[in-house]
């Protein structure tokens, strides 16, 4: 067989054992910066909310609507959905982007924290 023939079948192989090899990973363990967030939210499928909101699932849904918190009228109303970009600008400054909400959180200048809490926030799911 020819070099190129052998690193054909071979790069089949590995494809195949990959995709039989079953359901993804768990989520990786949370950041750092996590433990702050953890003073006033619960990460777990069917934890009670705390202080806040259950953030278990929340990313990609609209603000103030997911789960059985009682949020603030003014994030009812915002209208904002937990994408990527909303949720940097909430992270850095939640009384900013949404006044009259009830997240006392003065809000995380470093964006490379928020840049991890997002990504982690996106595999609670």
């Amino acid at each position: 067989m020819t070099t190129l023939r052998l690193a054909l079948i071979a790069g089949a192989m590995l494809t195949a054992t990959a995709a039989s090899a079953g359901p993804a990973a768990p989520p990786s363990a949370p950041p750092s910066t996590w433990a702050r967030c953890a003073v006033c939210h619960s990460n777990a499928k069917g934890a009670p909310d705390k202080i806040g909101p259950n953030l278990y699932g929340v990313y990609g849904h609209k603000m103030g609507v997911k789960g059985t918190y009682k949020f603030s009228d003014a994030l009812k109303k915002s209208g904002l959905k937990l994408d990527d970009a909303t949720l940097d600008k909430w992270l850095e400054n939640p009384a900013k982007l949404v006044p009259g909400n009830r997240m006392s959180f003065p809000g995380l200048k470093d964006p490379a924290k928020r840049a991890e809490l997002i990504a982690y926030l996106k595999t609670l799911k």
